[in-house]
């Protein structure tokens, strides 16, 4: 049984419970594996509005008020339906809110989604802020859904954000990295550098000469089905990058790259990328931000698992050298043990992970070296 008067992440079996009592709402049954260690997976629902501009509704109105005004047209996802670059889509999700007094929630794009360069962010009623759910809210969720660099299809059920709940206030902070670290080190390959969350840098090396040191989003390629696993090439896709030591973030390119450092998240804790940091930087790194307990951990059958940057530069480009600092992960403790971790038979995709697409491509072969 939980002890909620503990701040902190909730895990698996505690969501189970909050569904069997109303805290949480779904129009149609769970997916089997659609609660993760630590959090939930958000389902896409019948329909999608294009819309002319992304927004927030504000504390005077509901995401429904502004779509009335904002909409340009409705599209069924009941069949799927295409997604294309450069637009924007507000999708009702089919799982609801009715938190308690003191939990609070945050969302992120799925690791995948991250991956395929697909902009989400989950928006309540009243919203000031993109991917926050206040404590207490009881409502509907929204996925705001802009691809970048590929078309998708997409459909009703389809998976693309995840929702975590905080019970209490927020609890990461430096003292709880250096704590865990002396107990079983949280990375490896790399030296402990700790101020606002653990610094992780780019691996740009290329120590092993058959393998790229990351990949550049191709333009104008085919369409991904966001449901479709391992049936896709990747040059079809993507550009292996071949060059060492240093790398041109070219404006409006999206990139995925890899840590040099391998990362442990134990059993006990969440851990989270912090998306952007303008000190390290003109770019974005990683816009699926959550770890799950058991990540790279042994309890999760894992040794250590590098983490994979998802990077955007912005308005200028930007020369990244090896070792550079490019993200910051901070941890926070569940609020109680979970009866399964990341890795652990559950179907996760990137556990033992190197440099690695998202799991709808076939496995790279050095062969195919350009």
């Amino acid at each position: 049984m939980t002890n909620e008067a503990e701040n902190g992440i909730l895990p698996a079996h505690v969501l189970r419970r909050y569904f069997e009592e109303g805290l949480l709402a779904a129009s149609r049954p769970l997916d089997a594996d659609q609660i993760q260690p630590a959090s939930l997976d958000l389902r896409l629902g019948r329909k999608a509005y294009r819309v002319r501009a992304s927004f927030l509704p504000g504390l005077a109105n509901t995401v429904q008020d502004r779509l009335e005004e904002l909409s340009l047209h409705e599209i069924s996802l009941e069949e799927g339906a295409v997604l294309e670059t450069g637009c924007v889509y507000i999708i009702p999700l089919l799982e609801t809110l009715n938190l308690p007094k003191g939990t609070s929630a945050a969302a992120n794009p799925k690791s995948s989604t991250g991956r395929l360069d697909i902009f989400t962010r989950v928006i309540a009623d009243h919203a000031q802020e993109f991917d926050k759910v206040p404590a207490g809210y009881c409502g509907p969720l929204y996925a705001e859904i802009s691809p970048r660099s590929f078309t998708v299809l997409a459909r009703t059920g389809s998976r693309l954000s995840q929702i975590r709940f905080r019970h209490g206030t927020e609890m990461a902070n430096d003292a709880t990295i250096l704590a865990l670290h002396k107990e079983k080190p949280l990375i490896t390959g790399g030296a402990l550098n700790v101020k606002n969350g653990l610094a992780l840098s780019v691996d740009l090396s290329g120590l092993d000469q058959s393998q790229p040191v990351g990949f550049r989003a191709k333009r104008h390629s085919g369409l991904i089905d966001v449901d479709r696993k391992a049936a896709l090439e990747v040059l079809d896709f993507w550009e292996p990058i071949w060059q060492r030591g240093n790398l041109i973030l070219d404006p409006d390119e999206f990139y995925i790259l890899a840590s040099k450092e391998a990362v442990r998240v134990p059993p006990t804790h969440a851990a989270e990328m912090v998306p952007y940091n303008p000190l390290v930087g003109e770019f974005r790194v990683h816009y699926a931000g959550f770890f799950d307990p058991g990540f790279g951990d042994e309890s999760g059958g894992g040794t250590g698992s590098r983490a994979v940057l998802e990077v955007r530069s912005h308005e200028v480009p930007f020369i990244l050298e090896d070792g550079q600092i490019i993200g910051r992960l901070v941890y926070e403790t569940l609020t109680d043990q979970p009866e399964q971790v990341y890795g652990q038979g559950i179907g996760s995709n990137y556990q033992k992970q190197g440099l690695k697409l998202s799991k709808h491509f076939h496995a790279f072969e050095a062969s195919a070296r350009e």
